[in-house]
């Protein structure tokens, strides 16, 4: 592809099998009406199904399909990030390959970018097919994370957004491992807007996003961007250690003042699992950024490309991400 592509459309896939060739027909479809060029970036994250030879019989004969073929499954914001790397269009385009957000939301993106905006994101005001409580923990993970950050990260919106090349261009100057791409997207700033929409039901196929998943991206997005939970860790400790020396003022009193002899092991047991438990609560808190740190200072790509298929001519792969180890 040359370098005057339009829209680049970055689809992470992980096991998509099922939806994938419908996926690939309503994009299609959707990009063709823009009468502009326009790529088609597959990042297969490690699948272990066929999704990944499907892409690639489609790039034999369509060329505006490229596949990245990571060498194993590295996460959803890692392949996210891949696709930027490679991605040559003017406007980028990050969508999931399940159809939940609809294809047909990118034209109405495209036209609020023609406009001035630098990232237009979707904002959903409806989710169907989803149980109640992945609605709840969703909706109580972004409150807590806007609480959190001291940025503004846009509540119930997802990946499914427009950003500008030169948005673009900045997201790749960040090194983070842990990464959380659409608070980073916040984080860079520019003129941002959303469109609001009702996201679908999964086509076919599983949550690629389970509770564990959502843990860890939850963890992530907490402390890339904020270090009030160890603040809060303080306010927890100053707080119990100053019941724990008033409860020993107390103790002391009942023991000089008066003849009540001080009852209840069972009390100093609770009190004392009650004060470790907070002890380890705050240690917890402590060893997420301690892991992270560690994590930055390994030094390792963050992904590594095993194969590019674009056209019939399997294209020599970049390999690792680049962008922070040129100093190496």
């Amino acid at each position: 592809m040359s370098s005057n592509v339009r829209y680049s459309v970055i689809i992470p896939m992980y096991n998509e099998e099922a939806v994938i060739q419908e996926t690939y027909r309503r994009i299609k479809k959707v990009m063709g009406t823009t009468e502009e060029k326009y790529e088609l970036i597959f990042v297969n994250d490690g699948s272990v199904d066929s999704c990944a030879q499907m892409i690639e019989e489609y790039s034999y004969w369509d060329e505006s399909v490229k596949l990245i073929d990571l060498s194993r499954n590295f996460g959803h914001q890692v392949a996210i990030t891949a696709g930027m790397d490679y991605a040559l269009g003017d406007a980028v385009i990050i969508i999931d390959a399940d159809l939940q957000d609809p294809p047909e939301l990118i034209l109405q993106m495209i036209e609020e970018w023609k406009s001035g905006y630098e990232v237009v994101y979707a904002k959903r005001v409806k989710r169907n097919g989803e149980s109640l409580f992945k609605k709840w923990t969703a909706s109580l993970f972004y409150r807590v994370l806007a609480y959190s950050t001291d940025i503004n990260i846009p509540v119930d919106t997802g990946d499914f957004r427009l950003i500008d090349r030169k948005v673009c261009d900045e997201l790749k100057r960040l090194p983070e491992k842990n990464r959380f791409v659409r608070g980073l997207v916040s984080w860079v700033g520019f003129r941002q807007k959303a469109i609001e929409y009702e996201r679908d039901e999964r086509l076919a196929g599983e949550t690629k996003y389970p509770l564990k998943r959502m843990v860890k991206l939850s963890l992530d997005g907490i402390t890339s961007f904020s270090y009030k939970p160890l603040k809060l860790a303080g306010y927890l400790g100053a707080l119990l250690s100053a019941s724990g020396f008033l409860y020993l003022l107390y103790v002391l009193y009942l023991a000089i003042f008066t003849d009540s002899a001080v009852k209840g092991w069972a009390s100093v047991i609770g009190i004392t699992l009650t004060f470790n438990g907070f002890v380890l609560l705050m240690l917890g808190i402590m060893g997420e950024y301690v892991g992270r740190i560690y994590d930055e200072s390994k030094g390792r790509p963050l992904y590594i490309v095993q194969e590019v298929y674009q056209g019939k001519k399997q294209q020599q792969p970049i390999g690792l991400k680049t962008a922070q180890y040129e100093s190496n």
